[in-house]
């Protein structure tokens, strides 16, 4: 008897792994039929706009991770929590794995952690009721997702070409990242005003202005774009902009971004918000 149930796990064992196989090489290659399909359905059942057109029905985790050249969810990890610094490229490796982490439901799931947190803080705070309480938003890959661009070039894994992503955009095709959207609305109805503050430079004023607000972001107190002459990193460049903001009256509640750059150096803010971001690095 012993034995024959022996016989039986086995057999079970057997049939469940080869079920297994047969399931991820059916969702690790899917036809472009069954992506477009994908992309339909969730376009039906998701309120929230996509952030690109293409949706793969498979996530950034197990296999991907584990099978490749590097531990790229370990990477990842190290990234976000600031242990790894002064990067270049994402690892070669590590492309389908990024791209999957970006274009499937992991990126947008972490986004909305962070902009969970940052609406329930936002809802306690007591405002003096003086109108002078701001928000700090950076805007790419934070107000706005340029996936349209990393999604053609790599996701992070090519060598930085600043004269092609310029062009992109100076085409003001970046999309909204749906979670932030949510946090902005959240705060132009308690009466927190925005400010944007970018890297982008001024001479794309114009651009990113219509850009903005094609995509929602309608009304803001300040839009700080960097000098074209300004020879300052990023820290020192953002910080910089928050203290004119602060020496002018305003109380900054809160600061989000995607970059660490974005919200270190002081005066960071009575609360700063990290944003994922796994494909590029500014110091």
């Amino acid at each position: 008897m012993a034995t024959a149930n022996l016989v039986l796990l086995v057999a079970l064992m057997v049939t469940g792994f080869s079920s297994c196989i047969a399931w991820e090489v059916k969702i690790r290659m899917p036809t472009a039929r069954a992506v477009e399909a994908a992309a339909e359905r969730l376009e039906e059942e998701v309120a929230a706009p996509l952030i690109h057109a293409l949706r793969p029905v498979f996530g950034s985790g197990g296999q991907l991770a584990s099978r490749a050249g590097v531990a790229c969810d370990s990477w990842r990890l190290a990234v976000e929590a600031y242990n790894k610094r002064d990067w270049k490229l994402v690892p070669a490796d590590c492309e389908g794995y990024v791209g999957n982490y970006m274009l499937g439901g992991h990126y947008r799931r972490d986004s909305s952690v962070v902009i969970d947190e940052a609406i329930a803080y936002a809802e306690s705070l007591k405002l003096a009721g003086k109108g002078k309480e701001v928000w700090v938003f950076d805007i790419d890959e934070t107000a706005l997702s340029n996936l349209p661009y990393y999604s053609t070039y790599g996701f992070g894994t090519r060598p930085w070409n600043a004269t092609r992503f310029n062009q992109y955009v100076m085409e003001g095709r970046a999309v909204a990242l749906p979670e932030t959207q949510r946090l902005y609305k959240k705060l132009i109805s308690l009466g927190i005003k925005p400010v944007f503050l970018s890297g982008r430079t001024e001479d794309q004023t114009a651009v990113t202005i219509k850009n903005l607000s094609r995509e929602g972001y309608t009304t803001w107190r300040k839009l700080l774009l960097k000098p074209l002459n300004a020879k300052v990193n990023s820290i020192a460049y953002k910080s910089g902009e928050r203290k004119k903001l602060v020496d002018a009256g305003f109380v900054i509640v809160g600061n989000i971004g995607d970059q660490w750059s974005d919200i270190l150096g002081a005066p960071e803010g009575a609360r700063t918000f990290k944003l994922p971001d796994p494909m590029y690095y500014i110091g």
